[in-house]
This record gives structure tokens, C-alpha cells and sequence, in this order.
């Protein structure tokens, strides 16, 4: 009996004749064993996309970035990440406290090459990993539940241009978000940023935030 699918997804197969490959795909492929060449990929990766789901039963795919190995294999069944500075939402966050089931793509766009992971994650504000993650608010522990490779056929083939400047490094200071500088929302901004726009360039409006956006400078 399959743990992978259930009605929706084999009728489809049914539709499409492929009942047997997809049986034969979760029996060869699928596994809850983090393997050596597993851990090498994961840990090379300097974003992967996290899915969780809200309180309404919406999903919702966040972009996570980091230097590579800011996603950290800890064992066979377990991995973690940071929760970096973010919009102030805690939106996906949230969803890992409450609910908990998560789902995470990585991909390489130069290769490329492509893995799934299905796991159910938690969070301890007390994590001692916190330590070692330079400019985290959060660390989230995933336990493994499920993992596997995609055909990788329709990926495309990109290269990096430039690490982001706003992934935290012990070796620099960070720079001030430029949305934190919108004069619209200054009184609402954390106490700990309160004032720091002045600093950082000054005021702007929203419409020269998006400006800025539009121009990749965001």
C-alpha cells in the first residue's frame, strides 16, 4: 500500500497509464535516510524553498537564501536551518509552530539536479544551534520523513551572478534593509530598528522602494 499517493493522484495515473512507474519510483527512490552524497548536495545548496501550510489549510512556498552549508545535515534523519531577519511576518515560521508538516525543494540551476524532502519540523527558541548561525532569529530542526531526486529535464540551466549582501556573515556588518526605510512604516518597525533608517541612506517613499525593487537594488 502506497504512502505517497492516495485517490487524486491515482487517477491520474490511471488516466495516463503510469500507475506502474509511480509505484516503482516510491519503491526505488523514495527513502527517510539522509545518504552521504544526499548530505554533500544539501549542504552545497545556498537556497532551497520551503512549503508549509497556514491555520486556513492554504499553502505557501517561501524562498529561503544562505551561504552554502546554511542548511546543515546534524544526522541521517535530521536537518536545520536558520530563520534569518525577515519582513516581520513569521509567516512560514508560524505555520512550522503550528502545524508543523513541511515540504523542501533544492536545486542546483547549474548542473541541474533537483531533490524533494517531506519532513515535520520544529522550533526551539533555546536551540543551541543558534550559536553558530551568525544573524539568526530562529533555528527549525526537520525530521526526515520523506526524501527523493526529480527528473531534473526541466530545469533551467542558470548560473549566479552574486551572493546576496544581506545573508548575515561574522565577517561584515549587515546592511539595513532598504524596505525598513519606507517612511510609511517607520512607526511600526521593531524597537531594535527604530531610528536606524537616518543612518542608512534616509527616508524613502513607497514608490521609490519599488522603484529600487524594479532596478534589482532592493
Amino acid at each position: 500500500m502506497s504512502k505517497l499517493y492516495a485517490d487524486p493522484q491515482r487517477a491520474f495515473q490511471d488516466l495516463f497509464d503510469t500507475r506502474r512507474i509511480a509505484d516503482a519510483a516510491e519503491q526505488i527512490i523514495v527513502h527517510s535516510e539522509v545518504a552521504a552524497d544526499e548530505k554533500a548536495f544539501i549542504e552545497s545548496r545556498d537556497m532551497f524553498y520551503l512549503a508549509t501550510v497556514d491555520a486556513r489549510g492554504f499553502p505557501t512556498c517561501s524562498y529561503k537564501g544562505g551561504d552554502p552549508g546554511f542548511v546543515r545535515v546534524v544526522d541521517k534523519n535530521t536537518l536545520a536551518f536558520p530563520s534569518y531577519d525577515g519582513n516581520g511576518m513569521f509567516y512560514s515560521m508560524g505555520n512550522i509552530r503550528g502545524y508543523g508538516k513541511i515540504g523542501m525543494l533544492f536545486i542546483d540551476f547549474e548542473t541541474p539536479h533537483r531533490m524533494r524532502l517531506h519532513g515535520t519540523a520544529s522550533i526551539d527558541e533555546n536551540d543551541p544551534l543558534i550559536m553558530e548561525y551568525n544573524g539568526a532569529d530562529l533555528v527549525v530542526r526537520v525530521r526526515v520523513e520523506e526524501l527523493f531526486i526529480n527528473c531534473p529535464r526541466y530545469v533551467h540551466r542558470y548560473q549566479k551572478v552574486n551572493p546576496s549582501q544581506y545573508v548575515p556573515r561574522a565577517d561584515c556588518e549587515t546592511p539595513f534593509a532598504v524596505w525598513k526605510r519606507i517612511d510609511a512604516i517607520q512607526p511600526a518597525l521593531a524597537a531594535k530598528d527604530q531610528g536606524k533608517a537616518a543612518g542608512a541612506g534616509g527616508l524613502i517613499t513607497m514608490e521609490e522602494y519599488f522603484a529600487k525593487v524594479g532596478r534589482g537594488e532592493g
